[in-house]
């Protein structure tokens, strides 16, 4: 069994930044990779950022430049550091966790962008 729990979502004016984080116990594999993903309402689930073991990452194109996910190995922990929030970035953000056996999400965490 895998837990993941999320922390970090919050309200922000535009232009604001916010760190998300997500740390995963338990039976947790030597090879996994860990994402943020978001759902606004009325809209699919879309991919924000992901990050493999190795550390290679990669990010939707409407958050790059402005987004940064890491991951601290020793606490099996993902991070998602937001910074020049935009109201469009509104969302529910959910933690992914993916090994060779298991696809595991968080329950979520809102961001609110709005002035």
């Amino acid at each position: 069994q895998v837990q993941l729990v999320e922390s970090g979502g919050g309200s922000v004016q535009p232009g604001e930044s916010l760190r998300l984080s997500c740390a995963a116990s338990g039976s947790i594999s030597s090879v996994y990779t860990m994402g943020w993903y978001r759902q606004a309402p009325g809209k699919q689930r879309e991919l924000v950022a992901g990050i493999s073991s190795g550390g290679s990452t990669n990010y939707a194109d409407s958050v790059k430049g402005r987004f940064t996910i890491s991951r601290d190995n020793a606490k099996n922990t993902v991070y998602l550091q937001m910074n020049s929030l935009k109201p469009e970035d509104t969302a529910i953000y959910y933690c992914n966790y993916v090994s060779a056996w298991l696809n595991l999400w968080g329950q979520g965490t809102q961001v609110t962008v709005s002035s």
